[in-house]
């Protein structure tokens, strides 16, 4: 929209290279912008065709066909022009440049439809495709994407080019985001079957006997006498945890059982 386009931040100087573009209009009040765009190539130009056209008496659209909106303008367009009057217009360099200037009043009917297309002439090789009344050449994302870019219509005619565009989707996707959201989705699933596996895993050792934090300590001297035996009631359990609890066995610490004996040797 120009309203978006006209305001004032550091990118709006700048030149905008564009394959093509449709600019609307409704009732902007207080707007005096300048936008300039660019072609891809130098052997390129600009077609430029109203789809709606209807300015308040006191607005303006100047075309410059330049870099700058200097010099002489193209064309002053105001409530005098129509899209029949005017038809398609053409730029002799890779530049278009608009100004667009409108007062503090208007109404909702008030503005334009503008449709910008870079065409080739038909005396340079065209690699794209070709438009068929003027044979123009035109990029090839602008064919069948419901906007006339030939002014003839030809790139949106159910054509053999619109139908190959067409083939090439899947669920209405285009194969390559189709691509992207297939592997984005298996990633995801992957990472959450991870996330699951862990926390089973951790919730399972938290589970075992012996891992609640708790933690008794006992002397040898309270358990067993002098002559190293067991003192009489002194039977009990000593600290289960770590490699207490699960001795290491041939498949490693996780796996390991709980140990069932323990053998003690005392020094005399």
């Amino acid at each position: 929209s120009m309203q978006a386009l006209c305001k004032t931040h550091f990118l709006q100087q700048l030149y905008r290279k564009i394959d093509g573009a449709v600019l609307w209009s409704q009732n902007e009040r207080n707007l005096d912008c300048v936008i300039t765009f660019q072609t891809h190539s130098i052997l390129q130009r600009f077609m430029l065709r109203f789809d709606f056209l209807q300015l308040d008496c006191n607005d303006h659209l100047y075309i410059y066909d330049g870099a700058h909106a200097v010099g002489t303008y193209k064309f002053d367009l105001s409530c005098r022009n129509t899209k029949q009057t005017l038809g398609a217009m053409f730029t002799r360099t890779n530049y278009v440049t608009l100004k667009y200037v409108t007062d503090a009043w208007g109404t909702d009917s008030n503005g334009f439809k503008l449709v910008i297309t870079a065409v080739k002439d038909p005396k340079h090789a065209c690699t794209e495709f070709r438009c068929n009344l003027r044979e123009f050449c035109i990029a090839t994302d602008l064919v069948c994407d419901g906007i006339n870019h030939c002014a003839d219509g030809s790139d949106e005619a159910s054509s053999t080019a619109c139908q190959n565009n067409d083939t090439g989707t899947i669920m209405g996707l285009e194969m390559t985001w189709f691509v992207v959201v297939v592997v984005s989705t298996l990633l995801l699933i992957a990472v959450c079957i991870v996330v699951v596996s862990i926390c089973l895993c951790r919730r399972g050792l938290a589970s075992r006997p012996g891992n609640n934090g708790q933690q008794q300590n006992y002397s040898l001297q309270q358990m067993y006498g002098s002559n190293g035996a067991m003192k009489q009631g002194s039977m009990t359990t000593l600290p289960v945890q770590g490699n207490w609890y699960h001795p290491a066995g041939p498949l490693g610490f996780l796996l390991s059982t709980p140990v069932r004996g323990r053998l003690y040797c005392q020094a005399k």
